[in-house]
């Protein structure tokens, strides 16, 4: 078998050709690759253009130039790790705040850890926490004890009361 010049000179050719095509389309891919890579983390025209030069004008050296200098995050991210930011700094601020010490108290504590503060009371019919300055319970409707009730008589506000001896007190009925 003899090899013929002709077809080993047109066989580096064709392989010439297509090596240079594939060189061609990994440089395109690659300043396609790194615009859309910096477009997506930052905004700034000159910041995307210069980038993109970069990894056309020094191809493969020029991105690796690039993936060192380029924004660690994305917009995206950085717009994510934002609201988790202040969706974290509202969750703080909503926390209510010891009128005694001002450290941050929790809504169903009756008392203040820190300074012994009262912080809220509970309802004597139904148990459950009021605020301090709530004249009637929003849950049973049940004024708090020592409060006027303006549409009761005197009969229903001795109601409650037994009357009678008992244990050797004298009560007026």
């Amino acid at each position: 078998m003899t090899f013929d010049p002709t077809f080993i000179n047109n066989l580096l050719l064709v392989l010439t050709a297509f090596g240079g095509a594939f060189l061609a389309a990994l440089w395109v891919s690659l300043v396609v690759w790194t615009y859309r890579d910096i477009r997506a983390r930052a905004r700034d025209p000159l910041v995307q253009t210069l980038a993109a030069l970069l990894a056309a004008l020094l191809n493969l050296p020029g991105v690796l130039v690039y993936l060192i200098l380029r924004p660690p995050r994305t917009l995206e991210e950085e717009y994510q790790r934002t609201l988790e930011e202040e969706a974290l700094l509202q969750a703080l601020e909503d926390l209510p705040l010891c009128p005694g010490c001002e450290r941050r108290v929790k809504d169903d504590w009756q008392i203040c850890p820190n300074c012994h503060t009262k912080l809220k009371k509970t309802c004597h019919n139904c148990s459950k926490l009021m605020e301090l300055s709530w004249n009637i319970c929003p849950f049973c409707g049940t004024p708090a004890p020592g409060m006027r009730i303006e549409s009761s008589s005197i009969d229903e506000a001795l109601r409650g009361l037994k009357l009678g001896e008992d244990d050797g007190e004298v009560k007026i009925e």
